[in-house]
């Protein structure tokens, strides 16, 4: 029986003898046989066909014999710095001396390929970059993959102008083309609270934005939001400082932990100084007067001083994150007022700082722009600061109760065409023009 073999198993021939061969029919392809009389070999050009015995017949059927050839593996070793490479051959690339730099074809069709391997084990010494000419690689058209691990095989496969070169080879396959993303963020720590019984304005909570450039895909941001200090009271006419906020902060691979200061307590009768933090207490008012806090630089300002002066006592404000708390004499003084941000794509105030309270008048101080509670006033508790701003709360006078701080919050802002959408912890998500916003008002994760 004769058998026509054909690569592409679509085709498969078998005869026992076909005579009359017209081989004009076959348009592509090689033909090996043991007996082929009247055989014009001219029209087979690519491929393989063998038989035992064909005599002069028609293949009507066999138009196109597939036909895929090896790599062809260069002989001379590439030594130098760089290599233009074309498509179907292997190269032997030894890198002891240099680093190398190959260049692939500026056009190419699907299902081309070429293969690096690494000739010297050298290539965790001297790399081999890979540019890829214009067209994209695993996706990407940049950066330019490189490849350094020593006894690296690399054999690259062409598939199209969407994913364009594409390694096929289990140990090349990693992603040689990560992408970067710009993250600009807001990062407020919780506000403290006023003191009570005499008691100055709390601190806002320290106030940091900026931008985080060029950070891998994949990257984890951990959000973790600082809360108010919690309101206090002076039972009995006990005084209480206030308490300090919680710190805020940002996390993640790639560069160094984003810390804002939770803000500073406010001062109170016989204990009359402020707390430092991100933005430091107000002074109490009475006694000798008294100090506001230190804030810490490029987060807030001071809480403001005090002198004592009757009949009123008036307490200092505390620092906000735009400017000091205001001096508390015979008039309480005013928080400190925040600043103004449009991370969200709306101007808004975070991290002002707590008024100062008032013994005998009605001129309590006001808090500060940016979420900072009013001072109190006799039979009149202090204000807290407003959640989610980092302000500070108002002080209190006498027994009433303090405000207590505002908590933190956490703002991220990328380019939408950058957002992964893998976040935790139910942050809120809006979009401003070509821009997604991610809220954090409590602790959670963003992946890059």
């Amino acid at each position: 029986m004769a058998i026509i073999k054909v690569r592409n198993p679509a085709i498969d021939l078998d005869a026992a003898e076909i005579p009359n061969l017209d081989a004009s029919k076959i348009t592509t392809g090689s033909l090996d046989t043991d007996r082929v009389p009247n055989l014009d070999t001219s029209k087979i050009t690519t491929g393989t066909l063998s038989a035992d015995r064909i005599d002069n017949n028609s293949l009507t059927n066999v138009t196109q014999l597939p036909f895929s050839a090896g790599t062809d593996w260069q002989s001379t070793i590439v030594t130098g710095t760089t290599l233009t490479a074309v498509a179907g051959k292997g190269y032997w690339i030894d890198t002891t001396s240099n680093a190398c730099t190959v260049t692939l074809p500026a056009s190419a069709s699907v299902g081309d390929f070429i293969e690096f391997s690494d000739y010297a084990r050298n290539w965790g010494t001297n790399a081999v970059t890979v540019n890829p000419n214009s067209l994209n690689f695993q996706g990407n058209s940049s950066p330019n993959p490189v490849y350094n691990t020593n006894g690296q095989s690399v054999k690259i496969i062409y598939s199209g102008a969407s994913q364009g070169w594409i390694p096929s080879v289990d140990d090349d396959v990693t992603l040689e083309t990560p992408q970067t993303v710009d993250v600009e963020y807001l990062v407020v720590a919780g506000g403290a609270s006023g003191g009570a019984y005499y008691g100055g304005g709390g601190g806002a909570g320290g106030y940091l934005t900026s931008t985080l450039s060029s950070l891998d895909e994949g990257v984890t941001l951990t959000a973790t939001v600082g809360g108010g200090g919690s309101a206090v009271s002076a039972p009995g006419g006990s005084p209480a400082k206030g308490n300090d906020g919680s710190d805020s902060s940002l996390s993640g691979t790639g560069f160094s932990t984003v810390t804002s200061f939770g803000g500073g307590g406010g001062g109170v009768y016989l204990n009359t100084n402020g707390n430092d933090g991100g933005s430091g207490g107000g002074a109490s008012g009475t006694n000798d007067g008294g100090t506001g806090g230190s804030g810490t630089a490029s987060q807030g300002n001071d809480g403001g001083d005090a002198t004592a002066s009757e009949p009123d006592y008036g307490s200092a404000g505390g620092g906000g994150a735009g400017a000091v708390g205001g001096t508390g004499n015979n008039i309480a003084g005013d928080g400190g007022v925040g600043l103004q941000s449009s991370i969200t794509g709306t101007a808004t105030y975070y991290a002002g700082g707590g008024g100062g309270s008032s013994e005998e008048s009605y001129s309590n101080g006001s808090g500060g722009l940016g979420g900072g509670g009013d001072g109190g006033y006799p039979s009149s508790g202090g204000v807290s600061g407003t959640t989610n701003t980092g302000g500070g709360g108002g002080g209190s006078n006498q027994t009433e109760n303090s405000g207590a701080g505002g908590s933190g919050v956490i703002i991220l802002r990328v380019l939408t065409a950058d957002y992964s959408g893998t976040t935790t912890g139910s942050p809120t998500v809006t979009t401003d023009g070509s821009y997604t916003v991610i809220k954090f008002t409590g602790s959670g994760t963003y992946i890059t």
